[in-house]
């Protein structure tokens, strides 16, 4: 169902059809690099996160952490990960195909400066076996991009 929404997301632009769908999954860093044949620094992951009373999404390198120092200065708070049903309840995908694209509408979504350094990443498209290349541009264009922040570690 995630997919569906996900395609009706970029159909509003006609980029439904870049969306790709593999045969084989794609729910880690490492199996998406291997299915799509690219760097697994390439693959944008997004993690999702309570934050207070609310849910964000930071989407960062595959190869970049989330760096609890960096993420308390940015938020003000302890990073909280969601666990898988609040994540598929309070996003409205599931782990494994969590994107910032096709959401729920009350989710702030933060692009990591991490992705900065490519021309191109891949992130999932709402399963665990499809993903879409888009630029750094294009991320930001199609993401509600709340701002770009700084809060991972071990990329640079």
């Amino acid at each position: 169902m995630a997919l569906y929404k996900v395609k009706k997301f970029f159909a509003r632009f006609g980029l439904e059809d870049k969306i790709i769908e593999l045969s084989v999954s794609s729910a880690t860093v490492e199996l998406a690099a291997k299915a799509l044949n690219c760097e697994g620094k390439r693959i944008a992951k997004t993690l999702s996160l309570k934050l207070k009373e609310r849910f964000i999404l930071i989407v960062m390198a595959g190869d970049a952490k989330l760096d609890n120092a960096k993420y308390k200065a940015e938020f003000g708070a302890k990073a909280k990960m969601l666990s898988a049903d609040e994540v598929l309840e309070n996003i409205g995908h599931e782990v494994g195909g969590v994107c910032p694209f096709g959401v729920n509408d009350d989710i702030d979504i933060y692009l990591d400066i991490s992705l900065k350094r490519f021309r191109s990443v891949f992130p999932a498209c709402g399963s665990t076996n499809s993903a879409i290349e888009l630029s750094v541009d294009d991320m930001e264009k199609y993401t509600r991009n709340k701002k770009w922040i700084n809060v991972c570690k071990d990329w640079a």
